[in-house]
């Protein structure tokens, strides 16, 4: 392994750009910095940061971020042979599909490969570790450790599962995200830390008071673009157990019950027939007519615009 200059990378304050003085590569003999091919920006999650690319045999100089950061090895046609140092230690290592890499923040982290493949890079700031499950464990205690290329299933499906929503959804994949984020955290904290945390178990559900708390905040800003870290600070918790007691309540996830109160929304506004379906998309909270088709057509069975024809006087 080359040896290479140590670069500090925070991206909550450089996004992209720190992507590519990272990766910075030569590409059609045009010495340029290249860009992600799929990211998280435009989709406004929260503290989280996804990068999907093409990665050609190289390698990247020692980088300390301020972020965690978890690399997801998603498509790997022959198995890579990888030089990595992490935290001080050395390793010759294969990668193959399915691989993770795990560097907590602050870690010195630098690899060498020599075949192509896809990898999905993300990043969390320490804060959502220290909140995500605030409710049973000291954020004080919380201390990731660094691994080399290892095997996780779990990581895996929620790197592609996150890649899905951000190709298919975009804008709208936010909640959905948070979710599975979220879910990949408490995974982490269970099985990548110093010492394993054991989750405490509730049932039985959101309080009445505090399930119609959310109900109303979530009718009163339908058409804003809603978080899983603002539900649950409205009821005070961290998002893994409002999640948890949520679905308990409702049968539902929390994207997918906003996504049904849009949708019954956007019924009674198509029945009253006084705006158009553009304008009513707007009204409820989604990016554009065709992504309230889309829902709408699913849980309904039919499109706005043949709810509207069945109706017509």
């Amino acid at each position: 392994m080359l040896k290479t200059k140590s670069l500090s990378v925070d991206f909550s304050k450089e996004k992209e750009d720190g992507y590519k003085r990272i990766f910075s590569r030569r590409r059609e003999a045009a010495c340029r910095q290249t860009s992600p091919l799929l990211t998280s920006l435009s989709a406004n999650w929260n503290n989280v940061y996804f990068a999907y690319d093409w990665q050609v045999a190289g390698e990247t100089p020692e980088v300390l971020s301020k972020q965690h950061g978890v690399a997801i090895f998603t498509e790997v046609l022959t198995p890579i042979q990888a030089e990595r140092r992490l935290d001080g230690r050395f390793q010759s290592e294969q990668v193959i599909q399915g691989n993770i890499v795990v560097a907590p923040a602050y870690t010195g982290h630098r690899a060498c490969w020599d075949t192509a493949g896809g990898v999905i890079l993300l990043g969390f700031e320490p804060t959502v570790f220290a909140h995500a499950i605030y409710e049973s464990v000291d954020p004080d205690r919380i201390e990731l450790v660094p691994h080399f290329a290892t095997p996780d299933p779990l990581v895996y499906q929620i790197g592609l599962a996150l890649k899905s929503a951000l190709e298919n959804y975009g804008a709208d994949s936010r909640l959905y995200a948070e979710a599975m984020a979220n879910a990949l955290i408490v995974h982490l904290l269970q099985h990548y830390c110093t010492q394993q945390l054991v989750l405490r178990e509730y049932s039985g559900g959101l309080p009445k008071h505090k399930l119609q708390q959310v109900i109303d905040y979530i009718n009163t800003y339908l058409a804003q673009d809603l978080s899983l870290k603002e539900l649950a600070a409205v009821v005070q918790m961290s998002s893994h157990y409002f999640s948890q007691l949520f679905k308990q309540s409702t049968g539902a996830t929390p994207h997918q019950y906003i996504i049904r109160c849009r949708i019954e929304k956007a019924k009674q506004l198509l029945l009253q027939r006084e705006l158009s379906i553009a304008e009513i998309a707007s009204q409820v909270g989604f990016v554009d007519q065709s992504h309230l088709n889309r829902h709408f057509k699913r849980l309904m069975g039919v499109t706005p615009k043949m709810l509207e024809q069945k109706y017509k006087k």
